[in-house]
Order: C-alpha cells, then sequence, then structure tokens
C-alpha cells in the first residue's frame, strides 16, 4: 500500500532529492546490516523463530511511520523497517527445506509471485486513499494489516535445525574465485537495476504530472509484472531467467525514457517485475555453492550484496535527478547491458557444472553428495 509512494511522502516531509537518494541509500546501508546475522542466526537457533522476530519489527515500524510528524520520525521508521529485509535469508532456507520435488528457482519464484499477488491491489488502494484523505492515513491503515499478518505467521511449522549447522567455518560456502565474481556479478546487477526505479515516482508526479492514484496503478502493475515473470521465468534455468529478468528492466528504463503516456507507462512498470525476479533468481543461484546447513547464510550473504548496491544506487539516482531528473534513465539501461553481458560470460564459463538431471545441482543432502572443487556431485546411488 505504501511502497511506491515513499519518496513523495518523504518529499511531502521536505525532503529534497538529494536527501531522499541519501535516505534510500540509508535503506541500503540498513537492509546490509542485517542480512548475514539473520541468515546465521536462521543456520543455529532455527527459521521460523527469525522470521517472527521480523515480522515483530516491521509491525513495529510500521506504526512508527504511520504515526510519525516529521522527517526525522518518519526516516527512523523507515530505516528499521527496512532491517526486516532480513526475512528473506530465513524464509528462503524456510521454503528451500520444504519445497519437496521443486527446484529452487521455481521455489522462490512461486513464494515472491504469491507476494506480489499480494501486493496488486495495495499500490491500487493505497492511492485512491492517498487522493482522497493523504498519504499518512495509507500508512496508518496498512499498520493495522500488518497486526493481522503478524499473527498468521506465528502458526507457521518449525524446522529442525540442520545437521552440520553448528559448525562456525565459512569454508563450506567455498567462497573461491566463483562465488566472488558471482557476488560482483550480483552486486552489478542489482545496482543497474535500482537505479531508475527509485525516484520514478517522482518523475511520474513532477515531471509528467501522474496523480497518486495513476502512480498506485502503475504500482499495482508492477506487481503484476512480477507475478507474471516469476511464474514464467521461474519455470527457466536461475541463470537465463536471471539475466531475462535485468533485460525487461531494461527495457523499463528505455520505456520511462521515451515514453509520453500511461500506456509507455503501464508497459514499463510490467516490466519493472523482472527486477524482484532478477533478484530471487540470484539467490536461487547461490544455492548451487554451498551446504544445505549454511543455505541460510549464503543466502544471506547474497542479499547484504544486493542491498550494498542499493547504498550507492539511491545517492546517485538522486544527484542525476538533481541535475536534469530524465538522466537516471539511460544511466541505468547502459549499465544493465553491460551486467547481461558480464553475467553470461561469467555462467559460460565460470558457473559450477551440473552433474546429475534433476532440476537443480543440490537436490540431495550433505550426507549424500561430496563437493569436489570444480563440480558438484555425484549422483545419488552413483
Amino acid at each position: 500500500m505504501f511502497f511506491f509512494f515513499q519518496p513523495l511522502y518523504l518529499q511531502k516531509l521536505g525532503a529534497s532529492p538529494v536527501e531522499i537518494g541519501a535516505i534510500l541509500g540509508g535503506v541500503g546501508v540498513s537492509m546490509s546490516l542485517a542480512h548475514i546475522p539473520a541468515g546465521y542466526l536462521a543456520d543455529r537457533v532455527g527459521r521460523k523463530q527469525v522470521i517472527i522476530a521480523g515480522w515483530l519489527i516491521g509491525l513495529s515500524s510500521a506504526w512508527i511511520m504511520a504515526l510519525a510528524s516529521s522527517l526525522l520520525m518518519f526516516t527512523i521508521g523507515l530505516l528499521s523497517f527496512s532491517t526486516t529485509i532480513f526475512v528473506l535469508a530465513p524464509l528462503y532456507s524456510y521454503v528451500t527445506a520444504a519445497r519437496g520435488k521443486l527446484s529452487i528457482g521455481r521455489t522462490i519464484t512461486l513464494i515472491s509471485a504469491s507476494f506480489n499477488t499480494g501486493a496488486i491491489l495495495g499500490p491500487i488502494i493505497g492511492g485512491q486513499i492517498g487522493d482522497q484523505v493523504g498519504l499518512r492515513q495509507v500508512y496508518v491503515i496498512a499498520a493495522c494489516i500488518f497486526v493481522v499478518s503478524t499473527l498468521m505467521v506465528f502458526f507457521i511449522r518449525p524446522q529442525p535445525i540442520e545437521a552440520g549447522s553448528k559448525d562456525k567455518s565459512l569454508n563450506v560456502l567455498r567462497l573461491d574465485k566463483r562465488y566472488l565474481l558471482y557476488l560482483s556479478i550480483v552486486f552489478l546487477a542489482v545496482f543497474a537495476m535500482f537505479l531508475p526505479q527509485s525516484l520514478s515516482s517522482n518523475f511520474l508526479q513532477n515531471e509528467r504530472g501522474l496523480s497518486l492514484g495513476q502512480i498506485g496503478q502503475l504500482g499495482a502493475i508492477s506487481s503484476l509484472g512480477v507475478v507474471v515473470l516469476n511464474l514464467v521465468l521461474g519455470q527457466l534455468d536461475a541463470r537465463k531467467g536471471f539475466l531475462l529478468g535485468q533485460a525487461a528492466v531494461g527495457l523499463f528504463a528505455l520505456l520511462l525514457w521515451t515514453g509520453t503516456g500511461i500506456p509507455w507507462f503501464m508497459a514499463g512498470y510490467f516490466l519493472l517485475g523482472g527486477n524482484r525476479t532478477a533478484r530471487s533468481l540470484a539467490s536461487a543461484h547461490t544455492r548451487e555453492f554451498v551446504q544445505q546447513s549454511k543455505m541460510g547464510l549464503a543466502y544471506g550473504i547474497t542479499e547484504t550484496v544486493s542491498s550494498a548496491a542499493i547504498i550507492l544506487a539511491g545517492p546517485l539516482a538522486g544527484y542525476l535527478y538533481s541535475i536534469n531528473p530524465i538522466w537516471m534513465y539511460p544511466v541505468s539501461l547502459s549499465l544493465v547491458v553491460i551486467s547481461i553481458l558480464v553475467g553470461a560470460v561469467f555462467f559460460i564459463f565460470q558457473s559450477p557444472k551440473i552433474t546429475h538431471p534433476y532440476n537443480h545441482p543440490l537436490a540431495f543432502s550433505p550426507e549424500e553428495r561430496l563437493f569436489p572443487d570444480t563440480e558438484i556431485g555425484p549422483v545419488k546411488g552413483e
């Protein structure tokens, strides 16, 4: 209900474009600090406990934002709320362990699609409420809904702590050249994809004259795009889906750069859904480098790298916007093209070799597989 209106509400509270970019960079800092500890704790004390902690922090932060009457207090609530992104690592670990016969990529994109199915109506409702009674009431109503969401999450089933999770060594993450290169590719991809979207709401309102209701509709279309692209690209190999998701965001930047009317913006925001799909599949591919007992920590590292990219992308977007509001789109498009090319080369020459026919190369438990330096295997029963 409020996600797509954050930059506009910050503007309403008196923040300049550069300050908005700096605050969004601070959001990235908060996000980056939370992932690794959360993933580590999920492996050692249990995934359900960490997930519930995230929901409780989110609930309190939502009420801080709803009741804030100053830019400072709202920013505190926003930064606190942004830390709850740490639930991704334990959540991805939770669904990975519970996925049954589904591939990792399909499982994670399905969860993301489920979330964004709910998010389709949120921006529409939020935009209508914002136009009628003001953006602050959007936060109040969203905080009330968060109470129900928090109560529901208490009923998820606990999962046993994986054997080997007590091992404090990070060697099992195989932080070798391939994995470090992959993390750098994730950083570049997220940086390129976040750059054009961070101030797009301000661009559409200030430069193109769209109302809050229209911006809310675009947010709903973006969520619909996440659902569709997750379900479509989630069927593909995680590497191909990761690259195609970036391409979709590149088209979003192109359409907002050159588009002159609502139909163009609608098409662009539908393709913006590739951002969430690409990030989900980036996490799914991380699973190829790690044992199941350490996947919470590995997911946390990958999400930390993604958050670090947001730290730099937000302020750069604010700086480009202050010079010329349209500049962030061609810059982002250029970076997306570079990221796709670099990622394709990496996947061709550096990605782990798959040696069995199942949907994901680590489909078995640690006791059923070995981890040689150059390839993953063997097949069960081999």
